[in-house]
């Protein structure tokens, strides 16, 4: 739909999420990236409690051979997300947050800690090629992080923000099963994010949001002055 590639791995992954989601939540349908756009509208549409699946996030890297991908799962209940899991299979680790009960890794608490660092040398995850143009270029031609990063995941980009495996994150066109369970997981583990235009980054909606994010609020501020100087 949007010129993303699509393998057997994400059909297969899909149905077996759904099949298996069912049985367990047979009154909870699924919302998944591999649906067609009717369908999906039609399940944000009804306004219901809905699973939101995306089943290979990062499936150029998968495609590829580049072992940074995920299986990002969301349950949304009264507009918000109340659960989210993501997966990463390579390193055999399982990032989830229950809405209000806390984030974590595997079996262990995920908190953010305080970086303490400033912004010029921070560890940015940034996805250039969906930012408008003239972000890009300001965030090029003057640099202010330490240095960039793009993963090709923004789910597991997300949680590793929450595990302290970096410290900003910026992305001009996320969809909601990009970002719903990984959104859920940094905020839960004391992360921040919002949009570009300072709205909460969560929304049901097909439509694509924007998001930057920070594993602390010292961070967040730094980069949200910074975005909002560059743009205004």
């Amino acid at each position: 739909k949007d010129g993303s590639i699509i393998t057997v791995a994400d059909k297969a992954m899909q149905q077996a999420l759904t099949e298996r989601l069912a049985v367990l939540c047979p009154d909870v349908p699924l919302l998944g990236e591999e649906m067609s756009a009717e369908e999906q509208q039609a399940l944000i549409d009804s306004g219901q409690s809905l699973w939101c699946l995306d089943p290979v996030d990062g499936t150029s890297n998968f495609a590829a051979g580049l072992p940074f991908f995920s299986v990002s799962l969301a349950l949304i209940k009264g507009g918000q997300v109340i659960v989210g899991v993501v997966l990463d299979p390579i390193r055999d680790e399982c990032f989830s947050a229950v809405r209000g009960e806390g984030a974590w890794l595997n079996d262990a608490p995920l908190v953010t800690e305080e970086t303490g660092l400033s912004l010029k040398r921070s560890i940015a995850f940034v996805d250039f090629k969906r930012l408008p143009t003239a972000l890009s270029t300001q965030l090029v031609s003057h640099r202010p992080y330490g240095s960039q990063r793009n993963l090709g995941s923004i789910a597991l980009e997300l949680c590793w923000l929450a595990a302290g495996r970096g410290h900003v994150f910026l992305h001009g066109n996320q969809h909601i099963w990009d970002y719903a369970a990984g959104d859920l997981i940094l905020a839960e583990a004391g992360g921040y994010a919002a949009t570009l235009d300072g709205e909460s980054p969560f929304k049901p909606t097909l439509q694509p949001r924007s998001s930057y994010a920070a594993a602390d609020l010292s961070l967040f501020e730094q980069w949200q002055t910074t975005l909002d100087a560059i743009r205004s």
